[in-house]
């Protein structure tokens, strides 16, 4: 199963005025459960609470895969590279005075036009002097807050119209011209709503979205002599075995409509959505087939424990094992990392990890120069043993310094995968 995704797509993203209200990451990751395909975080406040912002998208972009546009007062191009560099982020910005425009070109030549959006606010007329300059200064769309978008089309500038509105036919008609890239609502926020059944509503519409769509129909699967399919589901980053239940079409069909794992239980005979009683919901992110076609493995965002026992997997009870080596490469840095922010947060009476800690950045920074040192050297060795010791001390001590500094291995992976 794909999630259709093309160019022209129209995007639904929800609006959430944090500058009126705390917001917690797990109400921004909330939405994106419940099928947003971005958020828009507003903090007009006067001065921003910077810190708090980026420890707020941090937040989400660990735990989530949502993009975030950020509209906040941009005044220079250091507060455009730290929103930026937070997570999954746009910037979103302010277009009124010459000064605007001189940053707005200034940030699109340094991180990428694709980054920078032009905010038009409802005060705002809009004229063609106005959309014209947008055009030439740097930004990819522009976010037009109750406003006629038509002039920006006209000048071949990607629109996401701000309508306050969850109706899918008054949806249809802002969503039709060509130039509207989307639509953003607060509503989707302070009126929770199943926006995966609105887009399949304004689907029958004519209007392609971001959705779930099977690349292969039920009817070319093998099932079983009860006319069901097995599911093997696994947590999509950990790939932990979660639990195996069964499917048939209409149980399929609905996972696919709402993006919500849902089975049909045998004992009861009736379609069985997971979560439903217990809160504990699995959001789909991909169903998988198998070459015979006889076994789906679906990949989930699993709220809170899978087992009905309160285990978090089903797989809790061990039948037999041997003694092996359970260390994963693939997750070895993570698990340190865990380790070290836990005895931050927990000091423990001679830790090596909080006296570095308790001697501040400094003695940190010191250790890791120390140590990339010692790598240097070490690598004129013959004996790779050396090289080896050096590159774990190092590594140790880099994660002292990141974990000093906020920085996850989320953030230095994604980071990376961009950069090749």
């Amino acid at each position: 199963m794909n999630e259709v995704n093309k160019l022209n797509d129209k995007q639904i993203i929800g609006c959430i005025r944090i500058d009126r209200e705390p917001v917690a990451a797990d109400q921004i990751i909330q939405m994106e459960n419940n099928g947003t395909d971005g958020v828009l975080l507003i903090d007009d406040s006067m001065p921003v609470d910077e810190e708090k912002l980026i420890k707020l998208i941090k937040s989400v972009s660990e735990k989530s895969d949502i993009p975030l546009l950020v509209k906040r007062h941009y005044q220079r191009l250091e507060d455009v590279k730290k929103i930026l560099y937070a997570g999954d982020t746009r910037v979103v910005m302010d277009v009124v005075l010459a000064a605007d425009f001189h940053l707005m070109v200034e940030a699109s030549e340094r991180f990428g036009k694709d980054k920078i959006l032009a905010w038009i606010p409802e005060s705002q007329p809009v004229t063609d002097a106005l959309a014209s300059a947008v055009q030439q200064n740097g930004a990819s769309a522009c976010v037009v807050e109750n406003r006629d978008t038509e002039l920006f089309t006209t000048y071949h500038l990607p629109v996401l119209p701000v309508r306050n509105m969850t109706d899918a036919k008054e949806i249809t008609a802002v969503l039709k011209p060509d130039g509207v890239r989307g639509i953003i609502s607060e509503k989707f926020y302070t009126d929770p709503m199943d926006l995966m059944s609105l887009k399949y509503e304004l689907g029958s519409m004519g209007i392609a979205t971001n959705r779930f769509e099977s690349q292969i129909p039920f009817s070319e699967f093998k099932l079983n002599s009860d006319g069901l399919i097995p599911v093997v589901t696994q947590e999509y980053k950990t790939g932990k075995v979660l639990m195996v239940a069964y499917m048939n079409e209409e149980a399929f069909n609905e996972t696919i409509r709402s993006g919500r794992m849902t089975y049909w239980s045998r004992s009861r005979q009736e379609l069985w959505k997971k979560g439903d009683t217990s809160g504990h919901y699995q959001y789909v992110k991909s169903l998988d087939i198998d070459c015979d076609k006889d076994t789906i493995l679906a990949k989930v965002v699993q709220i809170g424990a899978a087992c009905h026992t309160g285990n978090e997997s089903c797989f809790f009870t061990n039948l037999i094992s041997r003694s092996y080596d359970t260390t994963n490469p693939m997750t070895i840095f993570d698990e340190v990392m865990a380790t070290i922010i836990h005895r931050k947060e927990n000091p423990k009476e001679g830790s090596y990890t909080n006296y570095l800690f308790d001697k501040g950045i400094d003695k940190i920074l010191k250790k890791v120069g120390e140590e990339a040192t010692e790598i240097v050297i070490a690598a004129k060795n013959p004996d790779s043993d050396e090289l080896k010791y050096e590159i774990c001390d190092f590594l140790y001590h880099m994660m002292v310094l990141m974990a000093e500094r906020g920085v996850t291995w989320k953030e230095i992976t994604k980071e990376l995968a961009g950069r090749h």
